[in-house]
């Protein structure tokens, strides 16, 4: 694994070296003009972020970062901040938050956790968590469900075909599955973008993507550390 720290502070700088000493290979940038082209050349799996580091819009230079970097993980150690901008900046992909007092025992601890996939966030922090979760659900359902009252307009016939296109088929191969001719094909896919209010054929197959692997949840990962946890 390697780690880049990312600071103008010299003393910041000195500290994570020492606490992480011997872990992984580190690179080191300590001018923000060089950030970008110092992240890409070195291509590191993991980011410890001064705050300070990015300027005045925090936020959106870490999700331009996190946007362009999908793998990259970020520890970023901040000054005292509110919950809700802590919470922001876990919401924009930041995978651990430390407090710039923070020991050098426990600096270890949160790089091991965040390398393993999980956060390292405060317990004070969950509530935000389980309320993003509660809405994220509440606006999945309000979606299906509306999917599903769209469906219902189809006939058997035209759902066939659309499920037929979800699974990425030609308007030749339906014909020759369902065992009619492509035009009766086209005739039935005008209606039934008429039906779902849809405009094209990409639309639809993402439509009925959604529809089947919303039957599957995807595998989420709730594993945290609480800093306090260790103080």
């Amino acid at each position: 694994m390697s780690i880049l720290l990312a600071s103008s502070n010299t003393a910041l700088i000195t500290y994570w070296e020492e606490s992480i000493f011997g872990l992984s290979s580190t690179y080191l940038v300590n001018n923000p003009k060089h950030f970008k082209d110092r992240l890409n050349r070195t291509n590191p799996d993991l980011l410890l972020l001064d705050y300070a580091f990015l300027g005045k819009d925090v936020q959106k230079e870490i999700l331009n970062v996190t946007s362009s970097n999908l793998k990259l993980k970020i520890i970023i150690f901040v000054p005292e901040i509110d919950d809700n901008e802590e919470w922001a900046l876990f919401k924009n992909g930041v995978r651990g938050c430390c407090h710039y007092d923070i020991d050098s025992e426990q600096i270890i601890y949160a790089v091991k956790a965040v390398q393993k996939g999980e956060l390292w966030i405060r317990r004070s922090l969950t509530s935000y968590m389980l309320q993003e979760l509660v809405e994220v659900t509440l606006e999945k359902d309000r979606i299906e469900t509306a999917i599903h009252d769209l469906l219902t307009n189809l006939t058997k016939r035209e759902y066939e075909i659309a499920t037929l296109v979800g699974r990425g088929e030609s308007n030749k191969r339906i014909a020759n599955k369902l065992d009619i001719t492509e035009r009766t094909v086209k005739a039935h896919l005008t209606e039934i973008f008429r039906k779902l209010q849809i405009t094209d054929r990409i639309k639809l197959a993402l439509m009925m993507k959604d529809t089947v692997t919303s039957l599957k949840p995807p595998h989420v990962n709730h594993t945290f550390h609480d800093p306090t946890f260790f103080a």
